[in-house]
């Protein structure tokens, strides 16, 4: 199965130069922990709430004045609509992730999440053992 089988599509995106607050916006909204970043429509980090707790909020910085781009993380790790669904279950389970952005031709064109696996019936096996791998790390730290 490919990703493009399974991923979420149309997902709300921010500029790196918006305010956290939109970002935050988008969070509320769409019911999700992360937003993809994107300049000129180019993929360029993911923002997530704990983004916004840990180098934001718990440093008293103002939300309204902190652009995405300052507090985004930029190491983003992202798979392509054609890869095998089980190439992206072993990504996200060797980077310690939940979610990956999909692209396509460096535009985010979906996302996936572990829930994604978890609704399809023969990949519930692997979300489980990407999960599994992710919450025994997530404890270590």
């Amino acid at each position: 199965m490919k990703i493009k089988d399974i991923m979420t599509t149309n997902v709300q995106c921010v500029n790196q130069g918006e305010p956290i607050t939109r970002a935050a916006e988008i969070m509320r909204q769409e019911d999700v922990g992360s937003v993809p970043v994107e300049e000129y429509n180019k993929l360029v980090g993911i923002l997530t709430d704990r983004d916004i707790v840990l180098r934001d909020v718990a440093e008293a910085k103002d939300p309204t004045n902190t652009v995405c781009g300052e507090i985004m993380s930029k190491d983003v790790v992202a798979c392509s609509p054609e890869m095998d669904a089980d190439e992206v279950a072993n990504l996200m389970s060797q980077h310690q992730i939940r979610r990956i952005p999909v692209v396509e031709n460096e535009k985010v064109v979906g996302i996936v999440a572990l829930g994604d696996f978890a609704t399809k019936n023969n990949w519930s096996d692997e979300a489980g053992e990407a999960l599994s791998d992710i919450s025994c790390q997530d404890h270590q730290h």
